[in-house]
């Protein structure tokens, strides 16, 4: 009963040993790489605002897989990104979009809009 009232508020415990991993794959990666990704989960933080813990993990080890992989194999940067990294991430966080707070927001407007409007679901 304890953890499950512990994770309540605090967060999943498993999730942060994930995301311990993954900060921890990430120091791993060569200096050029590791400043690339920083960057972009940087970027990913602030214009993905994903609220669900889940879903952050999730993404944060995809995107140490791809950095990964592309430094085992010496992929440029460039190669990975392409030459507009704002319209790369952007496209990388949508595979993400169900842990977005924007779509609680969404459907709390939705269902305001509904009652101020007299609607019967």
């Amino acid at each position: 009963m304890a953890p499950g009232w512990i994770e309540k508020v605090t967060g999943s415990l498993e999730q942060k040993k994930q995301y311990r991993q993954y900060k921890v794959r990430k120091d791993h990666l060569p200096a050029d790489y590791h400043a690339a990704i920083d960057a972009l989960e940087r970027y990913l933080m602030y214009f993905g605002a994903i609220a669900r813990g889940d879903v952050l993990v999730s993404m944060l080890e995809d995107l140490a897989d791809l950095f990964e992989q592309s430094a085992a194999s010496n992929t440029p940067i460039r190669a990975i990104v392409g030459d507009d990294p704002v319209a790369f991430a952007e496209e990388f966080i949508q595979n993400y979009s169900e842990g977005q707070w924007i779509n609680k927001e969404r459907a709390r407007l939705t269902a305001a809009i509904a009652r101020a409007a007299g609607d019967r679901a």
